[in-house]
């Protein structure tokens, strides 16, 4: 095969934002991944391109204008009052109002909407945007780490040229928001491979599979705990090979979420470095025009290894590089074996017992045989410029409001009055029962058909840092958190300390350093956990249940 054009987005930017002290999702992942890549000598063999941030309008194609509005004015200060005590636009604990959040979003979409537009133009065959891939991102919420649905607006770009478009989501959690956005659409097929149980988002069940003119559409693939290398390959390119023979995508987006590798820290699968990539070189080998994007990954340094193989991937260069990594800035953080290498571990897979994986394909190969071959659509010149550059307007950000403090004081008053007669709704009907979702729907259309007709407007809201379903409305409910850290710095001492007795290497005035602690992995200075130590019982179950660990961060 002759070798294709490959282009990498990225800016050094990307890596300077923080979700917080303490937050698993870490933008500098992105830089690591960079360095990695610029280390290999890989970036001569592409085209590189700092992106475009992306501008409120463009992002305007899919959320809508009171969400972005949000994001642009939202900081840690204001965001009680923005979100109206959590209620709106920031729900749950996944997503903070960090510093920046808008211009890291910014970064974010534009490098996802550049390499589909650099693929529509033909100018390349490839387009990589490593800080891509926030899937979790709804319309006008954000979910799930994730601000700005990226994917979904480079789909948009590339469906401005193209007919057809798949989409391929290889992270941990099911790609809820892009299914979400294209589930009533035929020229968009998402298909999701991803973790299916009392885990986060709570959706992607086989018979969620479209609806309307979508109908068929979404292909989802629920899995269990362990899935390895084998059993992985085993279902991916089956399943890939009958869409790209029956739906006849004219460009495919591949969401490379890591936190499906062995040993993410919120992962529940056994891939190695190599079978994850292997989705990246079955979809080179087809020969479509291709976007990879990031996504999950929170055992940062193995998305570092596993991004930069699959660039090499991309580059047809993987079987070439020299396994041992190279001098980069952050060579300390990828001991001890300094490798290019993600291992898999002693974890069971559970995905070929009873037949579990052979009824799923089965399963998706009969809802496939029912679509109808290649749809397509009516497609039309595609305009050259937005209709405000047609019309000679200014661009958006060059635009001056005198009256844009007026504007935001009426928006403030809507949303209280919305938010209070919502609230006064809910409290004077929670006996009612609840309405149906259409107005002129058949009294006859029960509750269960509706669930399955509507699967995301049913679910129950979870949350990736909590192990437990929360329910939306049930404000006082408190799941158990993965990660309750009590470092703190101590002036006397001069070092941070755990303010825990339960660790068993209590210092001055009940507090444990943290060298103790990391050389007893975790456990007190006897090696046990609950031996001689007087504790909680419910606290004594979760560090049972492996979510009580301190996360210590460098």
């Amino acid at each position: 095969m002759s070798k294709r054009r490959v282009a990498y987005y990225y800016d050094n930017d990307v890596g300077l934002y923080s979700y917080g002290l303490g937050h698993p999702m870490k933008p500098h992942r992105m830089r690591m991944t960079h360095d990695l890549v610029a280390a290999y000598g890989m970036l001569p063999k592409m085209q590189i391109f700092r992106p475009t941030h992306a501008s409120q309008e463009s992002m305007t194609a899919f959320h809508t204008d009171e969400y972005i509005h949000f994001l642009n004015r939202v900081t840690p200060e204001t965001a009680e009052e923005l979100t109206f005590h959590g209620t709106r636009f920031l729900v749950g604990e996944d997503n903070p109002a960090f510093e920046g959040v808008f211009e890291f979003c910014s970064i974010s979409a534009g490098g996802s909407i550049d390499a589909a537009t650099s693929i529509a133009s033909g100018a390349s065959d490839i387009a990589i945007n490593w800080a891509g891939g926030l899937h979790h991102a709804k319309k006008r919420e954000a979910s799930g780490f994730c601000y700005i649905n990226d994917i979904v607006l480079a789909i948009l770009e590339l469906l401005r040229t193209y007919p057809r478009v798949l989409y391929i989501d290889i992270d941990c959690h099911h790609g809820d928001g892009v299914e979400e956005a294209f589930y009533t659409t035929d020229r968009v097929l998402t298909c999701s491979f991803h973790k299916f149980g009392e885990y986060f988002p709570g959706t992607g069940h086989v018979d969620d599979y479209g609806r309307d003119k979508g109908l068929g559409y979404a292909v989802n693939v629920p899995l269990r705990d362990g899935l390895t290398d084998e059993v992985f390959k085993g279902v991916f390119e089956p399943v890939i090979q009958r869409i790209l023979d029956w739906y006849q995508p004219s460009a495919v987006v591949l969401q490379c979420g890591a936190d499906s590798l062995s040993g993410d820290k919120l992962g529940c699968f056994n891939l190695t470095m190599e079978g994850h990539a292997s989705s990246v070189r079955f979809l080179r080998n087809s020969g479509l025009p291709l976007i990879l994007l990031g996504g999950g990954g929170y055992t940062i340094k193995n998305v570092a290894r596993a991004w930069c193989y699959e660039t090499a991937c991309a580059l047809n260069i993987e079987s070439t590089i020299d396994r041992n990594l190279p001098w980069n800035a952050y060579f300390e953080w990828f001991g001890p074996r300094y490798r290019l290498e993600v291992a898999e571990n002693n974890m069971e897979d559970l995905n070929p017992k009873d037949g579990y994986l052979d009824g799923i394909k089965e399963q998706i190969f009969t809802q496939m045989s029912k679509l109808p071959f290649a749809p397509s659509v009516g497609m039309h010149e595609v305009p050259g410029e937005s209709l405000s550059q047609h019309l000679g307007f200014a661009p958006h950000e060059q635009q001056v409001h005198e009256d844009s403090d007026e504007l935001d004081g009426k928006l403030g008053q809507e949303f209280r009055r919305i938010f209070n007669q919502r609230k006064t709704d809910s409290s004077s009907s929670d006996s009612e029962e609840p309405e149906s979702l259409d107005s002129d729907s058949d009294d006859a259309h029960s509750m269960s058909s509706r669930r399955r007709l509507y699967p995301h407007r049913f679910a129950k809201r979870m949350s990736l840092l909590s192990s437990v379903k929360r329910d939306s409305l049930d404000e006082e409910s408190q799941p158990r958190r993965f990660f309750q850290s009590s470092a703190v710095w101590d002036p006397s001492l001069k070092a941070v300390v755990i303010q825990d007795d339960i660790l068993g290497t209590s210092g001055p005035n009940g507090r444990g350093r943290i060298g103790s602690l990391m050389a007893h992995g975790g456990l007190g200075a006897d090696g046990l956990l609950s031996m001689d130590v007087d504790m909680d019982s419910n606290v004594r179950d979760d560090w049972k249940d492996g979510d009580g660990f301190v996360s210590i961060e460098a």
